[in-house]
């Protein structure tokens, strides 16, 4: 927390439409989108089917977890725990939901949280075809494990690469993104919306 509060003043001075060129400036392993258009994300949890429209209004902090993935995605997941911790000790507890999409083969874990939701893909298989369809939205050419975040108006706003991101940088972006009013999808976006 104490690095949170210190931390804070940095971002104090630049205005939010600024948010994603000052965490791509400041955290290498970061990569803005800024995309309106999501790929389908069909998965369940143990006891109902989910889908992003369920988490809108919510930041969604969301990863992939593979059995061929092993230690760089065991990595990621301890971060984010990191994150989720460091969030739900603030108000932004509410307004985030993590999500980790895991092959049948792998147990998910993560934290024992209301806003930590463990998830299979609803079609058989495991989470590498998901997994693929959101790196797809990166321009980056890697295989590290992303972690995509999307803001509360259904915009992917970013991606963060690898297990090796501060989680500091995380929980600040994530905060700048609770702070920002919520994006609405242009005409365009909203018309093409009505076809899927």
């Amino acid at each position: 927390m104490a690095l949170l509060t210190l931390a804070a003043p940095a971002f104090a001075n630049h205005p939010e439409e600024r948010l994603d060129e000052v965490m791509a400036e400041r955290e290498s392993a970061f990569e803005p989108t800024g995309l309106d258009r999501l790929p389908a994300l069909d998965i369940q949890t143990a006891d109902r089917e989910l889908d992003l429209d369920a988490l809108e209004g919510q930041i969604v902090v969301l990863s992939f977890v593979s059995e061929a993935c092993g230690e760089p995605c065991a990595n990621q997941q301890a971060l984010l725990a990191e994150v989720q911790e460091a969030i739900g000790v603030t108000p932004m507890r509410d307004m985030v939901s993590f999500v980790s999409v895991a092959s049948p083969e792998v147990s998910p874990e993560g934290p024992d949280a209301e806003n930590w939701v463990a998830a299979r893909p609803q079609e058989a298989g495991d989470a590498d075809a998901l997994a693929a369809s959101f790196a797809a939205l990166s321009d980056r050419d890697s295989n590290a494990p992303m972690v995509h975040v999307i803001d509360r108006g259904g915009r992917h706003a970013g991606i963060f690469h690898g297990g090796e991101f501060g989680h500091v940088s995380m929980t600040l972006y994530i905060n700048g993104l609770s702070n920002a009013h919520p994006h609405e999808p242009g005409m365009f976006d909203r018309v093409l919306g009505m076809f899927q």
